[in-house]
């Protein structure tokens, strides 16, 4: 056999397009030429290649050989090609002989991916996790080939055969059958204990503010954005960091999701059913904070995705950064789009924010008096746009508590909050599927039903704050959450008002 192809995947994001490997060797000069829009990461497999195959005991063929990595259009990167490439000089040069039933049956049904070490080990790659997706949804369920430590996280996808090997010469011995590997199993995504970090910073820890927890019982339960305005040390960063606490743990599609972004970061990924929460720092830039690079990674909004947001000093931020955000809110996808490739990348996240009154921080603060100008006041403000504003579900104001807030009995604690927002959950997912931050407007018109004293008081409170028609949808959807938590089918003044006090007018 002087041509061999072989199976394995290149990354687009979130997607790992199919990738033929095709090794030929004929007479001529001694060259090895990768072609089919090879990166430098994969351009360098030659000398991994050549060194690995040496190491592990086979002999270099001295030949012309071409690897041809198909379709050409796609770009390809980083060394998981090394792996493919290596076994394929070794079926091209005749050193791996197959059986014809692995030959013609299994061969084409196997996905290779790693890199190789000089020594021929097998080394992980990054986003295993998005490959075994990929290869488990074309549907012809495949066998996948990796190195160890990623096959250990990739065997956690249902339907798929995953092998996991440490050296190349494992991976010869298991194809022509001297030394065959057993599948390994993956990782549950249920730990127990895991969770435990989260319940760390419980509820029960708040004292003297009744109506921001009941804020964030509602945002949790509807899965509502929330942006929270007040003084210095009013506790704005200690409720938003009890969210997570407050919210049920992730299933087990979604911890594989969350993981599988992880992995397009970091080599090593461990699964978690906890909710993942970013607090990236306001100095954080727009590539940063929804992704990007020549060639694009994920980014905060994405590492949040199934989870919590908390952009601290929200008037902090650029604004060019903050505006970037408003598509994805809506859409809970972000695509990025560069002159060689467009990829997109999952964000359905969960924004909580905070922000002080005024550059000091003291309006309307009896702590200490405020020295800002009602022009600084209004500039700094206005760092926040009405189009931002009007996506964000909730706006609380928050006061400072009493004097002796230490003396008050503490708030409820987690669990127990939880147990609540996971009955309310499962109502609006039997009933339409979705959270009620997620409704269409077509759902709105079925599922936000009011009575008429509700209709009169939501068209009366519009007018009033010249509400847009955004605005309006989210406070129907608040209302809906808080009819939930009691419990009944309509919309009642009740509910609707307790959803209006919670989009007071911070900036506008």
């Amino acid at each position: 056999m002087t041509l061999a192809v072989l199976a394995s995947r290149a990354l687009c994001g979130m997607r790992a397009p199919e990738v033929f490997v095709e090794v030929h060797l004929a007479q001529g000069l001694p060259a090895f030429t990768i072609v089919g829009l090879p990166d430098t990461g994969v351009r360098e497999s030659r000398e991994r290649v050549r060194s690995a195959i040496l190491s592990s005991g086979y002999s270099f063929p001295a030949g012309r050989l071409t690897a041809n990595l198909a379709p050409a259009d796609i770009p390809k990167e980083s060394g998981r090609f090394d792996l493919p490439i290596a076994i394929g000089v070794l079926l091209a040069s005749g050193q791996l002989v197959l059986s014809d039933k692995m030959l013609r049956n299994e061969l084409p049904g196997i996905v290779f991916a790693g890199e190789l070490s000089l020594t021929g080990a097998l080394v992980p790659v990054a986003a295993p996790l998005v490959i075994a997706l990929a290869a488990a949804r074309s549907g012809t369920r495949p066998v996948l080939i990796l190195p160890f430590e990623n096959a250990k996280l990739a065997a956690a996808i249902p339907g798929l055969t995953v092998i996991g090997a440490r050296t190349l010469q494992e991976v010869v011995g298991h194809l022509d059958e001297t030394a065959p590997l057993t599948p390994i199993s993956g990782p549950a995504a249920t730990c127990p204990g895991e969770h435990e970090e989260a319940l760390a910073l419980c509820m029960s820890d708040v004292r003297g503010q009744p109506v921001a927890c009941r804020a964030l019982e509602v945002a949790a339960s509807g899965g509502h954005g929330l942006l929270m305005c007040g003084p210095p040390g009013v506790g704005k960063s200690m409720l938003a960091q009890r969210l997570p606490g407050i919210l049920p743990p992730l299933d087990e599609n979604a911890a594989i999701e969350v993981a599988a972004i992880r992995s397009l970061q970091a080599r090593t990924v461990t699964f978690s059913r906890a909710v993942p929460m970013r607090a990236p720092h306001h100095t954080t830039s727009v590539a940063a904070l929804i992704g990007g690079g020549a060639n694009p990674r994920p980014g905060q909004i994405s590492l949040a995705h199934r989870g919590v947001l908390f952009l601290d000093e929200l008037p902090e931020f650029q604004r060019h950064v903050l505006e970037a955000l408003r598509e994805p809110m809506e859409e809970g996808e972000i695509h990025i789009a560069r002159a060689n490739r467009s990829v997109s990348f999952p964000c359905r996240f969960q924004l909580v924010a905070a922000m002080n009154p005024c550059p000091c921080g003291y309006l309307g603060s009896q702590q200490r008096p405020c020295r800002c100008t009602p022009d600084q006041v209004e500039r700094y403000r206005n760092r926040l746009s009405g189009p931002f504003l009007d996506r964000i579900d909730m706006m609380l104001l928050l006061s400072p508590p009493m004097k002796n807030w230490y003396q008050l009995p503490p708030s409820e604690p987690s669990p127990v909050v939880q147990q609540r927002v996971v009955r309310c959950r499962d109502l609006q997912l039997a009933r339409q599927g979705r959270l009620n931050a997620l409704l269409t407007p077509d759902m709105m018109e079925r599922i936000c039903c009011t009575d008429s004293e509700a209709k009169r008081l939501l068209e009366r409170a519009g007018g009033y704050w010249r509400w847009s028609a955004r605005a309006v949808h989210r406070v129907l959807r608040v209302a809906r959450t808080v009819a939930d938590m009691a419990g009944v089918t309509q919309i009642r003044a009740a509910d609707l008002n307790e959803a209006m006090s919670f989009r007071q007018q911070l900036t506008h």
